[in-house]
């Protein structure tokens, strides 16, 4: 089960201090962790995500919510995301390490 912040200022900032780096990600990455795994790092066949550049994954990720890039399920969850969801997501990752 996951449990998101209340968010009122102050008390969202000390309750994310104690959660796990991986809560920590912008919501819509959180998304991302289940197949990417850990930190974006990848699991098996799926590519990593960490330390990718940000415009190579907002440009990935405009491209599957468009139908330009094949993917599995990638066009479905892409086209779930904003501009602004995906531009966050993308500069979440490109900062991870590989």
């Amino acid at each position: 089960m996951r449990l998101l912040p209340p968010l009122l200022g102050g008390a969202f900032l000390a309750w994310a201090a104690i959660l796990p780096a991986q809560a920590q990600a912008p919501l819509a990455a959180q998304g991302c962790l289940g197949c990417h795994g850990p930190q974006g790092a990848g699991i098996g066949s799926v590519p990593g995500l960490a330390g990718r550049d940000q415009a190579e994954l907002v440009a990935q990720m405009r491209a599957f919510r468009a139908n330009e890039r094949p993917g599995t399920i990638m066009g479905r969850i892409a086209r779930g995301y904003t501009d602004a969801e995906i531009i966050a997501t993308a500069a979440y990752f490109a900062q991870k390490p590989r």
